[in-house]
């Protein structure tokens, strides 16, 4: 009898979006046939490090993003210079020939992930965390590793740590980021659409649908639960324009200051998603509607008129495909402003420097015309192949789906 193919995915608790996309890609693979693992890189570091690893970023975030900010310059992407196209290019650092530095973090998850490997040896591995692609390529290099390693990148823009030229590919979310890394290791990278549930995927959304509830038409609310059912917040009256503030899972950024301005423009209804802080959704309580950990989010999207971001994280993956405008302000720092101005780049999103400027950019997208452009450049991403195609599966939902 034939063994069955095993895809081990390594993920990391860090925010909900590297866990959330590993989950869907491990559904979509069995449904296929193939026997999905789902491993969280941090559990495989000793003396729980990883516990510590998470807590010290969720405070860092949450109280010094500062911190962040210098720690991201200084390791994540130091002497950036632009490529030819305009994208960054693994912080200006080509990792394609040489020795590749090995830092002790990535050691001691290489470690972890060899014990791990033996014990249930996978037909491939798949990274959904730049860490995890540090210590399968390091692995795989020195010929430690013998299943292929597979980086799937839920980031817009790739900063260093996702690259080492011991994985045999790269699948990207846009064509720029894919010739960024080709050129940065030398490895084959390609576009895959975007790993989001189905259920984000509205019927009707898309070029020419005028997706999203319209300046004068309110929602329909559908008669019961299913893709593209639209869920009003408590407090929300049917025709108002809902715009959804997202600060993540860990309820981070300047997004007070964004709640109160679209609040008092008397043009939209703020709804902010604050995660799992409970402290910031108790703050924001008397500026207008905040949610906290909310499991019912393509209800949400069905109902929204745009998304106001500030990480270019999954959040925005599923706005785009429930045909939701997206809007960038005040990014988080590191990967969160530079994904940001990727997206802003690629025209998949609109970036505004500040709240002040919120309400006029919201106020465009109701023209047809812009909410349309925006709408079908996003869509285009879910063009490409679905990611569970490049494993020799084929969704029957067509791409990306």
């Amino acid at each position: 009898m034939p063994t069955r193919r095993t895809v081990l995915i390594l993920s990391a608790g860090m925010g909900a979006g590297h866990d959330a996309v590993a989950a869907e890609l491990a559904r979509r693979l069995e449904a296929g046939g193939v026997a999905a693992e789902v491993a969280d890189v941090l559990e495989l570091l000793p003396l729980r490090l990883g516990e510590g690893m998470r807590r010290w970023y969720g405070w860092m975030m949450r109280s010094a993003p500062w911190m962040y900010a210098l720690i991201y310059r200084v390791f994540f992407a130091p002497g950036r210079r632009p490529a030819r196209n305009g994208t960054p290019v693994a912080g200006g650092v080509s990792v394609r020939n040489g020795t590749v530095p090995v830092s002790p973090l990535t050691l001691l998850a290489a470690a972890g992930l060899r014990r791990l490997v033996r014990r249930r040896p996978p037909s491939e591995v798949v990274s959904t965390f730049h860490l995890a692609a540090q210590a399968a390529g390091h692995l795989r290099r020195r010929g430690l590793l013998r299943a292929p390693s597979t980086v799937l990148l839920t980031d817009f823009a790739v900063h260093r740590l996702w690259l080492h030229p011991g994985n045999d590919r790269y699948l990207c979310l846009d064509p720029a980021t894919a010739r960024a890394v080709r050129a940065a290791t030398g490895r084959p990278a390609a576009c895959h659409a975007p790993v989001v549930r189905p259920e984000f995927h509205r019927p009707g959304a898309g070029p020419g649908s005028g997706s999203g509830p319209d300046a004068g038409s309110a929602p329909d609310t559908g008669s019961g639960p299913g893709p593209g059912t639209v869920r009003l917040p408590p407090g929300v009256p049917a025709g108002e324009r809902l715009v959804l503030v997202s600060a993540g899972s860990w309820g981070v950024g300047e997004v007070e200051e964004t709640a109160r301005v679209l609040a008092g423009s008397g043009r939209y209804v703020p709804v902010v998603l604050c995660g799992r802080n409970r402290e910031l959704r108790r703050r924001l309580a008397r500026t207008g509607i905040a949610l906290g950990w909310c499991d019912d989010m393509p209800g949400l999207m069905a109902a929204a008129y745009a998304l106001v971001d500030n990480a270019a994280g999954l959040t925005c993956r599923e706005a785009m495909a429930a045909g939701v405008p997206v809007v960038s302000c005040r990014p988080i720092p590191g990967h969160g402003r530079d994904g940001v101005l990727a997206m802003a780049r690629a025209g998949l999103s609109v970036h505004v420097p500040g709240p002040g400027e919120l309400p006029a950019a919201l106020d465009r997208l109701a023209s047809d015309g812009e909410r349309g452009r925006r709408v079908v450049r996003a869509a285009a991403l879910f063009a490409a192949p679905s990611a569970e195609s490049f494993f020799g599966l084929v969704d029957p939902l067509g791409p990306g789906r």
